[in-house]
């Protein structure tokens, strides 16, 4: 691995998250998948050999429950997602060089090897652990078949992390109040053995490694805290027979008295955890690219093992930690080469609430391609709208607004009117030379895209073609050639030639987001081959001398096209929300958490000190997606508190409100932020809590 400017002489690997394969893909899955492929083909068109590499995720809990729900084998219920998402991906230009799956032979061989280096180099341990048990069912509950209240900041959670609060990873036996998924029933913990990754081992280096991390900021800076604090060693075994099998070390294999002992009772219940074979896949997807095309094309042991290589994450912000943290200790434990980057993106919500697929209340990627819509609107809306590591919100109305403004009306017309007019008048590319005022942006614009993609903003690359269209609409209005055909020819040829220049500049810059558009350019203007290994300096190349009459690039998207997709979201939802069986239960009944059995007596409500407060200051607590420290006024003094709602609130308009705060809650240390109270709120969007009147900071509620 370098930290020099891209390209190098390292082959690069280009990696997306593995998506679980149990359900559906919608558009905020894409966002990663998207920005992957556009990183890769942006890499290739600077000179760098680029592998983009991804695969299906099949193991972990969440397939095992949905495959006993659908009656079939977890396999069975896994292959299925793994057949749809490859024939998905390819849908919206996103064309990996390999996409595999976990449960396949090169990825269970692999992952087998790194955990025998780590037993090896005495990484590993046996620990007794409390694992939540269903007593109904005698049965552990690995991961997602339990459900409870996180130990860190008491809000729900589930299987291993903490995802409706500080999205802490959770071990085996920390989550409060535990709740059997199979049965609803309470459950209790039992003894068990487990095997640890002894992340203590790599403390010191996971330190090192995040102050060389390039990539989002979001990744860089979240994980400090969690590797300068007290590092938690990875459980990596769970009690459940779909997975890898924990392997015996290389010792224990070759010596039959010592490959089965009275330690190892009880070993073939345990398979590896998800996110100790997931991420090897990684490893295996660019290992099967390597045995496909040849080592002399691609060989996976140089950015991965043997040699050095550019090693580049693509992934959702929710798993920073796994990626950050487990990932390159579970590499420099096995003797594997560490990342260059990591770049982990924010949200995308739907009309300024999250995506919810339990209501249906999702754009899914199916849904688009049946609407015929060209996948190079949505990619670019993905790629293009705000920072990679910011939340963004998309409907139908904005993905309107940017495909009317900026593909249709700024680069699809600039590019037709000036291929047009040159096919017209010149029958293609008239024969003079570029002038040096055009020849000199083409080169800023090139500047641009590597500076872009350098500083890893998907979004400044993407936009250095559109800035260079712009630039040949005002080019092309300023110098009117229209008017200067039949005044002075030489100079409208001139014009002209700068245009169809310009044209084919932003076909070779734009590729990486708008694929199909590009080669459609590409092939209007009659160039050879494909726009698609095309290099940037092919902007600054001349175009073909002839090329027919083009067509538009793009279509409008028209209003009442947008009304229809409105009315269409909203009666899936509807029926979404509408229970099945309308008379048992209302919509909201069915939602609602069922009521506590256990009762309180009224000596112990009275020791609650909940109070009034208002809010003087909120703002965001950096490296963490959700939280917010606020300043309240509780009447005898201002307190400091953390909140759940960076995300469900806009911060700058808090200030002033009041709300209802647990005064008297111990006080508690997230993200190193020290928060002493609770500002209480209702429901899933936070909705705060306040006083009907105007009740004064500090007033007790009774």
């Amino acid at each position: 691995m370098s930290h020099d400017d891209f390209p190098t002489d390292y082959p690069a690997v280009v990696t997306c998250g593995l998506p679980y394969a149990n359900g559906d893909l919608h558009i905020g899955h894409l966002r990663t998948y998207v920005s992957g492929d556009t990183l890769a083909r942006s890499l290739r068109r600077i000179g760098q050999r680029t592998a983009f590499v991804s695969g299906s995720d099949m193991h972990g809990t969440p397939v095992a429950v949905n495959a006993e729900k659908e009656g079939v084998t977890p396999e069975e219920f896994a292959i299925d997602w793994h057949e749809k998402y490859e024939a998905t991906f390819p849908e919206f230009g996103v064309e990996f060089d390999n996409y595999g799956q976990t449960h396949d032979e090169t990825n269970t061989e692999l992952t087998q090897q790194f955990v025998r280096e780590w037993i090896e180099n005495d990484h590993i341990y046996e620990k007794e652990i409390q694992v939540a048990w269903d007593p109904e069912v005698d049965q552990p509950l690995p991961d997602r078949y339990v459900e409870g209240t996180c130990p860190y900041c008491g809000e729900k959670a589930r299987g291993d992390e903490c995802d409706e609060g500080c999205q802490r990873h959770l071990e085996p036996g920390e989550i409060e109040e535990p709740t059997s998924t199979l049965t609803g029933n309470p459950a209790e913990y039992r003894s068990r053995e487990h095997k640890f990754l002894r992340l203590s081992d790599f403390q010191e280096y996971l330190k090192g490694f995040l102050g060389r991390l390039e990539g989002t900021d979001n990744a860089r800076n979240q994980p400090k805290e969690w590797v300068e604090g007290e590092l938690q060693d990875l459980c990596i075994t769970r009690d459940m027979d779909w997975g890898i099998d924990y392997p015996e070390s290389e010792s224990e294999s070759d010596d039959p008295e010592t490959s089965r002992t009275e330690s190892d009772a009880g070993k073939e219940d345990l398979v590896l955890y998800v996110w100790v074979d997931a991420p090897i896949e990684y490893v295996a997807s660019t290992k099967q690219y390597s045995e496909r095309v040849g080592e002399e094309t691609f060989d996976w042991t140089e950015p991965w093992r043997d040699g050095e290589g550019e090693i580049v994450h693509i992934i959702g912000r929710d798993i920073i930690q796994h990626h950050t943290v487990f990932w390159p200790a579970m590499l420099r434990g096995a003797g594997y080469n560490e990342p260059r980057a990591v770049m982990a993106s924010g949200f995308v919500n739907l009309d300024g609430k999250a995506f919810s697929t339990s209501r249906n209340r999702a754009i899914w990627a199916d849904d688009y391609i049946d609407e015929g819509f060209d996948s190079d609107l949505l990619r670019y809306y993905l790629v293009t709208t705000g920072g990679f590591q910011q939340d963004i919100d998309f409907s139908w109305e904005r993905f309107q607004e940017r495909v009317n403004g900026e593909l249709v009306g700024n680069f699809g017309n600039f590019v037709y009117r000036s291929l047009l007019f040159a096919h017209r008048n010149f029958e293609g590319t008239p024969r003079t030379e570029p002038s040096e005022e055009v020849l000199s942006r083409i080169s800023e614009a090139i500047e641009e895209f590597s500076t872009g993609l350098n500083d890893y903003s998907l979004r400044e690359a993407s936009q250095a073609g559109i800035r260079l269209s712009k630039f040949g609409n005002e080019y092309i209005q300023r110098n009117e050639p229209w008017k200067l055909v039949d005044e002075n020819e030489e100079e409208a040829a001139q014009v002209i030639r700068d245009c169809v220049q310009l044209a084919k500049a932003t076909a070779v810059l734009l590729e990486p987001v708008l694929p199909n558009a590009a080669e459609r350019l590409w092939n209007q203007l009659g160039e050879d081959g494909s726009v698609h290994n095309a290099r940037l300096e092919a902007c600054l190349e001349a175009p073909p001398e002839n090329f027919g009459e083009p067509e538009a690039l793009f279509e409008k998207v028209e209003d009442d096209r947008v009304e229809a997709l409105n009315e269409k979201l909203a009666e899936r939802i509807d029926a979404a929300e509408t229970s099945a069986d309308e008379g048992d239960e209302t919509e909201n009944a069915a939602d609602l958490e069922p009521l506590v059995n256990e009762r309180i007596g009224f000596e112990e409500f009275q020791e609650l000190d909940i109070r009034v407060g208002e809010i003087e200051v909120a703002e965001g607590i950096e490296g963490a997606d959700d939280l917010a420290r606020l300043e309240v006024d509780i009447g005898v003094e201002t307190r400091q508190i953390v909140a759940g709602i960076k995300r469900l609130h806009d911060l700058e308009s808090l200030p002033g409100t009041r709300v209802v705060v647990l005064a008297n809650l111990e006080s508690a240390e997230l993200f190193g932020v020290e928060s002493n109270g609770m500002v209480l709120a209702a429901g899933e969007d936070a909705d705060l809590l306040t006083t009907l009147g105007n009740s004064e900071p500090g007033t007790k509620v009774r």
